[in-house]
């Protein structure tokens, strides 16, 4: 791919179009702007987001078009910066790069202005964002100048321009965001897991997988890959950088080239650090233990929880910050966050949980589920969930467009548990509360994403958390009746 300007470059007079309006594409416009380019925002929709989005550009001395895309890029563009939901395959992208023009993300354009601020990454089918929050809390504990950025919600373009500059940033990545970024190259960078997820966007597992395994292109990042995980065990296999692992199960091969074990792991229950020397870091116990309820210990929190004492390890941050932040961590909203309690039945809302690999490690953590799940499927299976949480799951209410598909995973691998569809969230929680027994857990965990039904997960979230809320009881910290020990 052709370079673009970087950090110490002009870019005065440059023309470049940013393609799509949203958080990462408007604040990449906004800095480029800044910095003296003549930007176009353009954008497939016209909406009152868009219309916001380019009134601002426009007062910034930029232009916009809204309401579809053109061909392609006319002949005095420099630089095409898209935002990462576009597909490779969109005309527009495909027509720059066949004339020449050079095609970064948001992402890539912000390493390309980094300057001395060092880059923490994480990324991963599920968990990114729970681990790239406790990596934040540890940085912040540790005294240092840190933010977390990218697709947490915090443009990256603003993060690594922001003054003073921060010392660190804790990077969310996903699959699309690495797709467009070539030269990245974070101090550590963690893959969390690797299930089947975008197939609509990638166009296949092959590609999905080499998206994520860019996170570790350069051999002077530190390579942290979850031992557990066969598919990011083999990409950690072929990492030019120094591998490191972590995991749950401490005797564990990780794979070609490998020490025997993963470096942080579980011991006498006990998170320990045997890749940077820094032993016992804190008990699994008090993995979020000072919150008002302590789902931050299930399975894959635990997991979470070694990935961000490895990439803050591989910073140098010592062994007090690390336990005390993760003590005091508490899951973000719509991450297994306990909302209603009523007549022993706990309420809980997991509408983060968008893909059938992120439904079943949330399904795990509860002995008793009646499960609420359904909506936008993104070309996925759900048989593997279904065989894997069927032993946690007494009921199952759906709904959404993918429901009939769940309905028949269940009836495959599953028969005798009871199904029952809704038409609304309010439908499902009251379906739900009627089969629930007292120590039952009502999980919202959809296994799908949301715009069939909802604008986005966290409205889905607020949805059902609204609606078990009206049933009475306690509210939002009500600690769960039936995590297993």
């Amino acid at each position: 791919m052709p370079s673009g300007p970087g950090p110490g470059d002009s870019w005065a007079g440059r023309r470049v179009a940013v393609v799509g309006a949203g958080v990462s594409g408007l604040g990449a416009a906004r800095a480029l702007a800044a910095r003296g380019a003549a930007v176009e925002l353009l954008d497939g929709a016209a909406g009152d987001r868009q219309r916001a989005a380019a009134a601002e550009i426009v007062r910034l001395g930029g232009t916009a078009r809204l309401g579809g895309l053109p061909a392609g890029p006319g002949g005095d563009v420099d630089l095409v910066v898209t935002s990462p939901g576009l597909r490779p395959d969109t005309p527009y992208l495909v027509a720059a790069r066949a004339a020449g023009v050079p095609v970064l993300g948001e992402v890539e354009l912000a390493w390309r202005w980094t300057g001395e601020t060092r880059w923490l990454c994480v990324t991963g089918t599920n968990g990114k964002t729970t681990t790239t929050e406790m990596l934040g809390a540890i940085l912040t504990a540790a005294g240092v100048v840190a933010t977390t950025a990218g697709n947490i919600g915090t443009p990256i373009v603003e993060a690594v321009t922001a003054r003073p500059p921060y010392e660190v940033l804790a990077v969310e990545l996903s699959s699309f965001q690495l797709h467009w970024s070539a030269s990245v190259a974070p101090v550590a960078a963690a893959i969390l897991n690797l299930a089947d997820d975008h197939l609509d966007w990638h166009g296949g597992p092959a590609a999905y997988a080499a998206a994520k395994a860019r996170i570790w292109a350069r051999p002077e990042t530190i390579a942290i890959g979850n031992a557990d995980d066969p598919a990011v065990a083999r990409l950690l296999a072929a990492a030019p950088g120094r591998p490191v692992t972590f995991g749950l199960r401490p005797g564990l091969t990780s794979g070609p080239g490998l020490t025997s074990g993963p470096g942080l792991t579980v011991e006498n229950g006990l998170l320990v650090d045997r890749a940077f020397g820094g032993g016992p870091l804190l008990a699994v116990a008090e993995l979020g233990a000072t919150g008002p309820h302590n789902v931050a210990n299930a399975p894959h929190n635990v997991a979470n929880a070694l990935a961000a004492a490895a990439l803050a390890r591989a910073y140098g941050i010592g062994v007090g910050p690390i336990g005390a932040a993760l003590a005091a961590f508490r899951p973000g909203a719509h991450r297994n966050q306990v909302v209603a309690r009523v007549d022993g039945v706990d309420f809980v809302d997991d509408s983060k949980a968008t893909n059938p690999h992120a439904a079943a490690a949330s399904l795990s953590a509860y002995r008793s589920v009646v499960w609420i799940a359904g909506g936008l499927n993104k070309g996925l299976s759900f048989d593997d969930l279904v065989v894997t949480a069927r032993d946690h799951v007494r009921a199952v209410v759906l709904i959404g467009r993918c429901a009939p598909e769940v309905a028949a995973a269940m009836a495959r691998h599953a028969p005798d548990v009871p199904v029952e569809s809704a038409s609304s969230m309010d439908d499902a929680v009251e379906a739900a509360a009627k089969l629930a027994r007292p120590g039952d857990t009502v999980l919202l965990a959809p296994a799908a994403a949301s715009m069939d039904m909802f604008r986005d997960y966290a409205e889905r979230g607020d949805r059902f958390a609204v609606a078990a809320r009206a049933r009475g009881g306690s509210g939002d910290g009500a600690r769960p009746g039936n995590l297993p020990p």
